[in-house]
Formats: structure tokens, C-alpha cells, sequence
């Protein structure tokens, strides 16, 4: 593990260097601001009696504050999922790539480590990364709406890690595909499908019956039974963020089935990595 820690540092170093971190820490800060600006609560007695952005009414009617703002967390929720990865797939997509580039990977073999140790090491610390811009803005979106209503709901922060629970597998496949092509934008690319192809996977049920019977059909649930159902995820984040109950186990599965798809898929690159020549 010390090696892979290593290989994470050197990842963070990059992305201090690329200033990566100051974009996702300025981009985050900006909204926030934003929204601090525009977004008006007006509470009373512990019922939320307005609710305003740039001026605008939002049409939420006089409720309990915690009530009323469960829809606002949702959609924040889905916001930061969806978002997030998207932002997630696009800043992240040169790292592997870069760090298998010529000159750099002949330096970093001549170092006592092993190849798996590369991979890993870039996993883990591009999944830092993630970890902490999703913390950091949900965190700030917590604390702007509970210093503006008094309620302190922490299920966005819950919510944010789910986020980058279902990154894991899709980063996972990016990293994979840079040991087999030096491409960002390939990378990129296989990434935005890993993605599209998680959200089908979590609608599989509804978009069956839709399909003819027989091996369209068939063929169908068979290319979608492995992938990680990542628009379960989202939905199940959502109901966190809107404190909203949670079917026992569900959460459980969907976490060991989009990590157990990450490791598999990376396993395919560990095991392809070490048998190429550079």
C-alpha cells in the first residue's frame, strides 16, 4: 500500500500543478455564491412562508421548513450526481493517459514499483479528488441552507459520497482504457458510455417490456445484468438528501455491485498493463 499511496500523492501533485483543484474549488465556490445571493428563505415560527431566487418566487407553499426544503435537497442531489460525474469524467479524463505517456511511464517503471501499483495509485487518487469536491460542495450547500432556515439536514453530504461511489466504476473503465490507448478523449469518451450505459442498467425492468420478446429482448437484459445501476444510485441518493426511507439492502447491493464492476474492470487493465512493452 505504501507504493499506491505514492502513485495517489503523485496523481494530487499533477492535479495541484494543473491546477485542477483551484478550477473545482473556484467552480464550486462560485455557485454557492450564487446561490447565496439569489436564493431568499424567509422562515416563520419554523414554517418556510417564501421562498425566492433573483426576486422570483418558487412556488413552494407555506410548510414545515424541513418539509418544505426536501424537495430543494433532491433536486440539489441529482444535481451534484449527474454533474458531478459529467464534470468528474471531463477534468479527470488526461490523468491516466498523461501519466502512461512516453518519457513518463519508462521513468516511473524504473522506480521500485510494480505496474499494478500505477493503476491503483491513479484510482485511488483520482477517487480522492472526487471524495473532496463532492464533500466540499455539498457541504457548503448544507451549511448555506441551514444558516438561512435553521435546519440542518445532512443527507446531501450522504447523498455526495453516493456520487462518488457510482464515479468508481466509471472512472475505473476510463483508467482501463488508457492502458490499452493513450487517449484522453477515447477515455472521455468510453467513459460518457459507462455512464449512459449505468443509467440503462438501473431502468433495465421499465425498458424490457418495451422491447419485443425473444432475443432482442434477451439480449438486452444480458448486456445490461453487469453493469452497475448507477440511476439507482442516484435516485437512492436522492431519497437520502430528501430524508426519505429506504427499502433495507437495497443501498447495500448497489454499493458491492458498482465497486465489485470497478475492480473487475480494472483487474482487465492490471492484467493487460503488465503484459505490454514499453
Amino acid at each position: 500500500m505504501r507504493h499506491v499511496l505514492r502513485v495517489a500523492l503523485y496523481v494530487l501533485r499533477e492535479a495541484v500543478a494543473r491546477k485542477l483543484i483551484l478550477a473545482f474549488l473556484l467552480g464550486i465556490t462560485w455557485v454557492l455564491i450564487l446561490m447565496a445571493i439569489g436564493l431568499r428563505l424567509e422562515v416563520v415560527d419554523g414554517a418556510l412562508a417564501a421562498t425566492r431566487l433573483f426576486g422570483g418566487p418558487l412556488g413552494i407553499e407555506v410548510n414545515a421548513v424541513d418539509v418544505a426544503l426536501r424537495p430543494v435537497f433532491v433536486a440539489a442531489a441529482y444535481g451534484l450526481f449527474y454533474w458531478g460525474l459529467l464534470f468528474g469524467i471531463v477534468a479527470c479524463a488526461d490523468f491516466a493517459p498523461s501519466l502512461l505517456s512516453p518519457g513518463r511511464i519508462e521513468h516511473l517503471l524504473a522506480l521500485p514499483l510494480q505496474r499494478w501499483h500505477l493503476i491503483a495509485g491513479t484510482f485511488l487518487g483520482v477517487m480522492t479528488l472526487a471524495v473532496g469536491g463532492a464533500l466540499y460542495g455539498a457541504g457548503g450547500l448544507t451549511v448555506l441552507l441551514g444558516f438561512k432556515t435553521g435546519v440542518w439536514m445532512p443527507g446531501l453530504l450522504q447523498s455526495s459520497l453516493l456520487a462518488c461511489a457510482a464515479f468508481a466504476p466509471v472512472y475505473a473503465v476510463m483508467l482501463t482504457t488508457a492502458t490499452f490507448a493513450r487517449s484522453a478523449s477515447l477515455s472521455a469518451a468510453l467513459g460518457l458510455f459507462s455512464l449512459g450505459g449505468g443509467v440503462v442498467a438501473g431502468k433495465r425492468d421499465a425498458i424490457a417490456p418495451m422491447i419485443n420478446e425473444g432475443l432482442l429482448r434477451e439480449g438486452f437484459l444480458l448486456l445490461t445484468m453487469p453493469q452497475p445501476r448507477l440511476s439507482t444510485l442516484a435516485s437512492t441518493g436522492a431519497a437520502l438528501a430528501g430524508a426519505e426511507p429506504l427499502v433495507p439492502g437495497v443501498l447495500g447491493l448497489l454499493l458491492v455491485g458498482a465497486f465489485a464492476y470497478a475492480l473487475a474492470v480494472m483487474g482487465v487493465g492490471c492484467w493487460w498493463f503488465e503484459g505490454k512493452d514499453y
